[in-house]
């Protein structure tokens, strides 16, 4: 009575721990995942994937010119120049076609030729023969005829064989590069206020506000947004006043404009935080710096990757 009595024990123990173990768990492995999303950071919905929709050639229009051709299409205008065969920038005409990418510019290089050679016709060997004087008498014993036969049948006529002519020259077709694409590597860019300041105009793509304004003093410094490679230090673009451009790679250009001061050259490669100009009003009814994003050369809210605040 006494065994079957810790026999029931020992099974009604061994049941608890069966149950136990079967749900537990669960819900420990059910909460920790619940924590662990709750802590994960969220997807970036301000930065939505968009394809590059540059045409492969442009027609300039009326207005135009190669830097703002180059700051439009987020490219480099000295490679533009270079692209087309451009010797001034300051010199392109209405309706000319600028090639945008590679691919599209004609090869300076000659075409490559396969090299052909004509068929030679195919030499038979003739048995050797011993010469003689030449008379019909002699070319009739050659044959085997008599002399009577040979002065009968007239001379053969020779027909000239035509020579074979050589195949045509087989000119490969170029094949077009293929236009620069992002990847994931042109959105981890790492961004930086470009200056200290309050925001006095935001963007607005409805109504055509392509930047942000941060007000500030005159003299105040600027600094490079990203590390890049400066494509532009000027005055070129109307109303931009002395504007620097730094393009970032093959998607992400940034701007700086109004600046009384420019302090890198153009070809300059620059880094994050680097100072690169001073604030001013050139172009610009106040002291204010005006800062824009250009994602595949289309304007972009700078405040999807700098941290504006809501002033």
């Amino acid at each position: 009575m006494t065994r079957n009595w810790g026999l029931l024990v020992a099974a009604m123990v061994l049941a608890g721990c069966t149950t136990s173990g079967q749900h537990a768990p669960v819900w420990e492995r059910s909460t920790a995942a619940a924590r662990t999303a709750s802590k994960a950071p969220q997807a970036d919905k301000r930065r939505p994937a968009e394809r590059d929709t540059r045409p492969r050639v442009y027609t300039v229009q009326k207005g135009d010119t190669l830097y703002s051709i180059a700051f439009n299409y987020g490219l480099d205008y000295h490679e533009l120049a270079e692209l087309n065969g451009i010797q001034d920038a300051n010199l392109i005409r209405i309706g000319q076609q600028i090639n945008l990418f590679a691919g599209n510019a004609p090869d300076a290089r000659p075409p490559a030729v396969v090299e052909t050679q004509p068929m030679r016709p195919t030499i038979k060997e003739q048995p050797k023969l011993a010469k003689y004087a030449y008379s019909e008498a002699a070319v009739a014993q050659a044959e085997g005829r008599a002399p009577q036969e040979a002065a009968a049948r007239p001379a053969p006529v020779q027909v000239a064989k035509p020579e074979p002519k050589p195949a045509a020259e087989v000119k490969p077709e170029p094949k077009p590069e293929p236009k620069p694409v992002a990847n994931a590597d042109d959105d981890a860019l790492e961004w930086s206020m470009p200056t200290q300041g309050k925001v006095v105009g935001r963007f607005s793509e409805a109504d055509n506000r392509k930047g942000v304004e941060i007000a500030g003093k005159l003299g105040q410094p600027v600094f490079a947004s990203a590390p890049g490679k400066v494509v532009y230090s000027g005055s070129g673009l109307r109303g931009y006043g002395k504007l620097l451009i730094i393009k970032h790679n093959n998607t992400y250009l940034s701007a700086y404009a109004h600046n009384d001061q420019l302090l890198v050259k153009e070809g300059q490669t620059v880094t994050r935080g680097q100072k690169i100009a001073e604030m001013g009003n050139t172009d610009s009814d106040q002291v204010a710096l005006h800062f824009e994003v250009r994602r595949f050369g289309k304007p972009v809210d700078p405040a999807d990757y700098l941290p504006l605040g809501n002033s």
